[in-house]
Parts: C-alpha cells; structure tokens; sequence
C-alpha cells in the first residue's frame, strides 16, 4: 500500500528486493527514490542503515536531484562486511513548510504575527525533543530564534532574519520534525572486503614459467609451481595484488589439441589446459608436469608473503577421458548417435572438451562443484575466476555462491561471461563479486564514455567491472595494428577506469601477432603450447612495458579516488580522439572538501598528435564554475594551472596521456 508521503523507485533495489545489492567495505553507493506529496507543503527524506549486527546507523538526510523532480538521493557507507540492509524514511515536514511560507510573506507584510506565532510553536517542538547532553550547543541557538520569534518589539525583518540563520538552519536540518512518516523498505545490500571491488590482476600459466628448450632436439620442458613461484616476485613488484592462474588440472588425452587449435597434436604437446581430466585426475587434482599438491601450497604461500593472492580458475567442463565421463556419464549430453556432445561456439568446436549438462543430476553435480571449491579453499584460494559461467543454470550460482558466502564470505568469483547483458547482470545478482565486461571491444570515443557510465551508474548494483585489457582469448585488432602506444592507451583507460582491471602475460612485450587476419586468437597461442619469454632481455633492452604498468599501480594505490567505482564524470573534448573523464572522493557533486580527484586524459590515436580544447564540469568535480586549480601528471610530473577550459597536446609517441592530479587552490 502506498504510504501517506509516496517513496516510490528505489535504488537500488535487486530483483524486488529479493537479492542484495552491491556494497563494499568503505565504498560509498547511493541511494535514490522518488518521494512526492500532494499539495505544496514540504518533506523530508533519509536513509537509514542497519549493519550486520543488527544496529541501526545514524540517518543520512537526502537531497533533491537538481535536474529530476521529486527525485532525492543520498550516499551511505558500510563500514564492515555482511548483510546490510537500508530503509527510506519520508515524512511532512512542517518546519520547511513554515519557512518557506514565511520567507514570502513575511516580507510582503502578510499574516506577519500569525506566521511567528507558528513559527515559535514549532521551533518549541523541535527544542522539546533535544537531549540536553548531546545537544547543548543548538539548544541557546534555538532559544534565541524563539525568542525572536515572540519580540514584537523588533522590527520584523530582524526577527526574520534570526530565523532564517545559517547556524539555525544546520540545527533544523540535523533535528527535523517529522510528521505523517512513510517508511520504505528494508532492502538488502551485501558488503564484501575491498578486494572485491579493487585489485589489479595479472594473469600467466605456470607451464611457461621457467620452461625450458632443448637446443639439440627443440623439445619444450614444462615449468613448474616451483619455477613458476619465481616469476613472483617480478608480478608483485610490478604492483599487482592478484595472480590468475589458468586451469592447473591433468589435461586430456583424447582429442588433445595442438598449436593454434590444430587438431594433430605431436607426441610433447601439452594441450588446452581447459580440457580438463585425464588418467592422471580431475578438478581436484594436480598435472604431474606442474608437481604435487604441496608445490602448489608452496606456491600459494610464497604469493602470500609477497602480499600476492592465486585466482584459480573454475571452468566446469571435462575432458573425453575426465573420471567424470566414466563415472557419471548422466552429466553430459548424449547425442542421438550415442556419442558425448563436445562443445561448441560456432564457427569454432572444442572436441577435447565436454559441456556439463545439469539437466539430468543438478543436485549430484552441485554437491561435486562444491566440494572442488572446498578443496582448493582449504589449499589456500580465495578468488576464483569461472570459465564461461553463462552456459550453466543462474540457479545453480545462485545456490553455490550462497553456500560458500554462509561459511567463508571472503573468498570471491570472478565472471567470465562475454554474453548478453541480463546473463552478465543476473549472475552478479544471484552473488559473483566481479564481471569480465565489454570493455576490451570499446575502442572508440564514443563507445568509451557510454561504457564508463554505464558500468559505474547504471549497472554498478549488479556488476563489478574487470577491465582487462587482453586475455589468452582475446588480442584485439586495436592491438594488433596500434603499436606500443596503443598497450599504454589501453592500459590507462583500464587501469583509472576500473576500480579493477587486469592484464595477460606477455602485453608487456607487446605481443600482437594474431593467428590470422580478422582473428582475435593469437598466433601461437599460449592455450596450446608452452611459451618461453625471456623477461629480464627485454627490459635490459628497454622493450618491456613493465616499468609502466608499475607507475600505474603505484598511481593507484596512491588515489583513493581510483579505487571506487561509482565516482566517474565524464568530460568533453573538441576532438573525437581524446577521451576525459574524472573520478573523485567523495563521490559526485560535493561542493569544497572533495579529498582527492583526479583526471584522465587519453588520446585515443596510437598513430598521431592530437591537440584540443578540454572542457569541465566543474560543480560535478565539488568546484565552483570558474574556479582555479593546480594539476600535477602522475605519469610526468610536469605542472599546470588549470580552469574549465584547457589545452591539452598529446602525443602517442611520447605520452599519450594525462594522469592529473588536482591540486585545489581555493
């Protein structure tokens, strides 16, 4: 039933209520409703949080949206992880009401004394309910506006204007009083640990670190969880705080693959480590060629100590020759021929894998997926990454993510879900922490300023973005033809863009020969074969981009502004080419005292110069139209003065983009 004061369209609110928004531990997320009255007299409205124990939080007031009617709107902050829920109180509020009828006719010397005599009336009110202890500084404040209230002996735009002061406004404001309440809600939201929200990523398969080549014979020696464990400390001092790790399982036999997906695989080659299964083990097994399972908790703790934490990656998928297809051959699809179905993505097939069908024993394949994830829980992970998430049942994620939340609510999963978007935004729904995104295929202006809107205001409740700026699967043609300005546009766009973002082995060498033209897969794809990189060489030779990637980290970890989400402006340029954007703490239009801000700008173009005008919201960056300010490049520590409009040059070849952050001179 709707209340006497209307508190309609709430935000956000998941699938009516039935599942928790995203929140996060410090991360500010708003809250926005729509709440009207008949008539003209004023309301109010506040959001009230009640925390994981129970306890109720002091109300935040909200305000109205400039621009949308009747449209009010707060940010609220979780200080600690678990189930949260908010509630919308809207109420008449007769002090507005007076005031604003007051500030009209008073000065037109209509009802005067009535309207003072009201006035006192409720200021009266509002004193009766203070707490002498807590609020002993507002209470002579309000005093002396009764008082004025009732002297008849001063002039009446005196008394007016102790009525309209600033110091007693802030007290009406902090105790108003509330008439005809609506209460909307409660509504849940779920806070997770910052990690959930802020990290950077960086993705290598251990077979390739410290493989090895016979010069006699060209045969390629697998690297291990030992030697992998080594290549470490390179990963953390570039910044990173996750390692991504591909399937480490036994690899399939039967209908192996060999290199760049050719289906004649010789004698040594190692096969798709998403063929997952094989005589040697399944999910729950290590491949011999890595080690044992004690290398690999060696492994896991040696990323500890150097504040690393291992994503595993859960693909539920098997291989012809998995123990599963043997053993429970009901979880796979049989074709009317009697053969197992392999799977497929026209135009291309995958016959060394076998899709799980959850037709036939949902609850028999549940209680194994689980019992997998405990495994590799009690060995020390605490982020997965799900292959292809999309193609099992939403309740089936649903069901899981809540049985691993009820006992460890730390560990977390990453979506790769390149799909439509209700898949993509319902499996964030029903609990995945982050989403792979589109991000990798918006290359231009346009599509760029559209996508850091979308995913940091209008889907931010359902998805946590991953900018990555490659993958094993994907080297995008911007890539392939833009030269080693194009990884370091790419990689500023992602690495400020995104609270996170990540990165696959080898773009720091600018790796970007594809298999073919028009393909995204890359020539001799590390899917299929073990590839041997010689890092220190190439940043001996200064052809490594590591040292960028480094100052990006550092830059993010410097700026808290950088590590939330919900906080972009996008700017203007003049030229098409050249992206703004800013990003701010507090979030969103603050006014003075906005901590930290920094802007972003890229030029687009790996190939040329750009030089244009870049124009700024000002009030949306918590500055007045006109205002001044200094901003310093994190990437060069040049200096400049800068205002609502700006030039800006920027060349590829040297810099392709601006880092700044705001110095604030006012």
């Amino acid at each position: 039933m709707v209340g006497r004061i209307p508190v309609m369209n709430v935000h956000p609110v998941v699938d009516l209520g039935r599942l928790p928004a995203k929140a996060t531990v410090g991360e500010p997320f708003p809250v926005r409703a729509t709440v009207f009255r008949e008539g003209h007299d004023r309301l109010g409205a506040e959001v009230v949080l009640t925390d994981p124990s129970g306890a109720r939080r002091p109300p935040v007031r909200m305000t109205k949206d400039p621009e949308v009617p009747d449209r009010y709107g707060a940010w609220v902050t979780p200080d600690t992880g678990g189930a949260w829920t908010f509630e919308i109180q809207a109420w008449s509020d007769p002090v507005g009401t007076w005031q604003h009828a007051a500030g009209l006719k008073i000065p037109a010397g209509v009802d005067v004394e009535l309207m003072f005599t009201e006035g006192r009336l409720l200021l009266e009110r509002v004193l009766a309910e203070l707490d002498p202890r807590a609020d002993a500084e507002a209470i002579p404040v309000l005093e002396g506006a009764i008082e004025a209230a009732g002297d008849t002996d001063r002039p009446a735009g005196a008394r007016l204007a102790v009525l309209q002061s600033p110091e007693l406004d802030a007290i009406l404001l902090a105790h108003p009083l509330r008439e005809l309440v609506t209460v909307e809600g409660p509504f849940p939201a779920y806070a997770d640990r910052p990690r959930a929200l802020f990290g950077s990523w960086y993705e290598f398969f251990p077979r390739s670190e410290g493989a090895t080549r016979d010069p006699a014979t060209g045969v390629v020696t697998s690297g291990t969880f030992r030697t992998a464990a080594k290549r470490l400390d390179a990963v953390a001092a570039m910044g990173f705080d996750v390692v991504y790790l591909p399937p480490i399982h036994p690899i399939g036999e039967v209908n192996r693959k060999g290199p760049n997906n050719t289906l004649d695989p010789g004698p040594n080659d190692p096969g798709s480590p998403w063929a997952i299964g094989s005589r040697h083990g399944g999910h729950d097994a290590i491949h011999p060629d890595l080690g044992t399972l004690e290398d690999f908790d060696a492994f896991v703790a040696r990323a500890g100590e150097l504040g690393l934490e291992i994503a595993l990656d859960l693909a539920l998928q098997a291989a012809p020759d998995h123990p599963w297809v043997t053993s429970h051959p009901e979880w796979f699809t049989t074709r009317a021929d009697g053969t197992i179905a392999f799977a497929e993505n026209p135009p291309k097939k995958y016959q060394d894998i076998y899709p799980v069908n959850f037709d036939n024993d949902p609850t028999g394949i549940s209680r194994e997926v689980l019992r997998i994830v405990k495994h590799w829980m009690r060995h020390g992970v605490r982020i997965f990454r799900v292959d292809n998430p999309h193609t099992k049942p939403l309740a089936f994620w649903e069901w899981l993510l809540k049985e691993v939340r009820r006992t460890d609510p730390d560990v977390l999963f990453l979506s790769e879900a390149f799909t439509r978007p209700a898949m993509m935004h319902g499996l964030g729904a029903v609990g995945y922490h982050q989403s792979y995104t589109y991000f990798t295929w918006r290359t231009a202006k346009w599509e760029l300023e559209e996508y850091l809107r979308e995913v940091s205001h209008e889907s931010d409740h359902l998805i946590r973005p991953n900018f990555f700026v490659n993958t094993p699967d994907i080297l995008h043609s911007y890539l392939q033809y833009g030269g080693p300005a194009a990884f370091k546009i790419r990689a500023v766009i992602a690495a400020t863009g995104s609270p996170s973002w990540g990165v696959y082995a080898g773009y720091e060498l600018y790796e970007h020969v594809a298999v073919k033209p028009g393909s995204e897969e890359y020539l001799d794809s590390e899917k299929y074969q073990i590839r041997i990189r010689d890092w220190a060489k190439a940043e001996e030779e200064g052809r490594s981009l590591a040292p960028y990637l480094t100052r990006l980290n550092e830059i993010r970890r410097q700026h808290p502004a950088l590590q939330q989400l919900r906080n972009i402006v996008v700017h203007h340029s003049d030229d098409e080419n050249v992206l703004v954007f800013s990003k701010g703490v507090p979030p969103g239009p603050t006014g003075a005292g906005t901590a930290d801000t920094v802007l972003v700008v890229v030029n687009l173009d790996p190939h040329a110069a750009r030089e244009t005008t870049v124009h700024l919201d000002l009030p949306a960056m918590g500055m007045e139209w006109g205002e001044t300010f200094g901003v310093v490049d994190e990437l060069t520590g040049q200096e400049w003065s800068w205002g609502q409009h700006n030039y800006v040059r920027l060349d590829p070849h040297h810099e392709p983009a601006h880092i700044l952050s705001v110095r604030r001179t006012s």
